[in-house]
């Protein structure tokens, strides 16, 4: 798998120690990154599952798909604010612009 291409991950929003550090992660090498870098805490559980499955992503043996999961449940333990884009009717050939959720 090639780690630093978008295609098979969905980007997520992540919002580090308040509004002053935001990040869009894009690509398994940006979560990389991020994980190794700028995670606010290395101690839990779900950190260290973040870590080992970014690494069993890059190499194919988990889907990108499932690293975003266990991603977003060690942001969830570290207090960190993670947002995600969902798009729907593109199988459809709609548009691709997010669905507008009303007030």
């Amino acid at each position: 798998m090639c780690w630093n291409t978008s295609s098979a991950f969905t980007p997520v929003g992540i919002i580090l120690r308040g509004t002053a550090t935001r990040r869009v992660v894009r690509t398994l090498g940006d979560s990389a990154h991020l994980l190794m870098k700028e995670w606010p805490s290395d101690d839990g559980e779900e950190y260290v599952a973040a870590v080992k499955a970014c690494v069993d992503a890059i190499t194919g043996k988990i889907s990108p798909d499932q690293f975003r999961e266990i991603l977003l449940l060690a942001a969830n333990e570290a207090g960190i604010a993670a947002l995600t884009v969902v798009y729907h009717g593109l199988e459809q050939g709609q548009s691709n612009q997010p669905s507008q959720v009303p007030n």
